[in-house]
């Protein structure tokens, strides 16, 4: 069994990601929607991850803060292109069954399913 990317999506931008271009090339962040689900299936769970260049971190977190970079891809420059194709290296991976690829995946973005617990299991 083999995940796919389904769809990439920002709320943090009005456009599509192929066509944002951002103010500053070298100096932004935004939030990623990575939807995906199994090769060739209908159907596709929410991974997040943060975008952003070093200078845009400098700039967003205080001197003081710590940031761990979970959830994070760094870059010097927005290339769609570039970008989408080493998600699709990333996040296209195998496994036994969807619970297998959605847990290795949950290392990379953050899963939407990620410490969800039925109703009376907590």
């Amino acid at each position: 069994m083999k995940s796919e990317i389904k769809n990439i999506f920002s709320p943090d931008i009005q456009e599509s990601l192929e066509l944002y271009k951002p103010e500053k090339d070298d100096n932004f962040g935004l939030l990623l929607e990575i939807d995906i689900g199994i090769e060739n299936e209908e159907g596709a769970d929410i991974f997040n991850i943060v975008l952003c260049t070093p200078k845009w971190v400098e700039e967003f977190y205080e001197k003081n803060d710590m940031l761990l970079g979970l959830y994070h891809i760094f870059v010097f420059e927005y290339n769609y292109e570039k970008l989408y194709k080493k998600l699709k290296e990333l996040m296209c991976i195998e496994g036994k069954d969807w619970d297998e690829i959605a847990t290795k995946l949950s290392y990379i973005g953050h899963w939407e399913f990620q410490d969800y617990k039925e109703l009376g299991e907590w």
